[in-house]
């Protein structure tokens, strides 16, 4: 399988393995083989990141957690905690998705329930930062 080369200084080392004509890559916070789609390359390169590069133990990065949102269940892709406390909410999308405004309400959506602090919404190409205060969003152009 051919995967892009995503933006990140960073080289990681995945397991990937391939049964037929699909391909796996090894969750380290699931501890399970997950389809390698696009997003799921984009999100593993996010924990790997906060994992090796950042120095966070396995236990603060949550992924896929449910929430409840206006009577439907969603999931957000990425929360870094510290002492459980909510950090970072990171949005992943598909490199070959053009990141757009919609996306940085879904996850200001999201975070309206989870309170982070910080977010990030990334295709793996381009990654957008924003930290919360004083009731608003404003706006980084590298990360924190």
């Amino acid at each position: 399988m051919q995967v892009p080369k995503l933006n990140f200084e960073t080289k990681f080392d995945f397991q990937i393995k391939q049964d037929k004509d699909t391909f796996f890559i090894y969750d380290l916070v699931r501890k399970n083989w997950l389809v390698l789609t696009p997003e799921e390359w984009v999100r593993q390169h996010w924990l790997h990141y906060y994992r090796f590069v950042k120095k966070k133990n396995l236990s603060s990065l949550i992924l896929e957690k449910k929430l409840e949102l206006n009577g439907t269940t969603k999931r957000i892709d990425l929360l870094i905690t510290e002492k459980t406390q909510p950090k970072i909410l990171i949005e992943c999308k598909a490199p070959d998705i053009k990141l757009k405004p919609v996306h940085f309400e879904q996850i200001a959506r999201y975070n309206s329930l989870i309170g982070a602090e910080k977010i990030i919404i990334s295709n793996g190409l381009h990654h957008i930062f924003a930290e919360y205060k004083d009731n608003g969003y404003i706006f980084h152009s590298n990360d924190f």
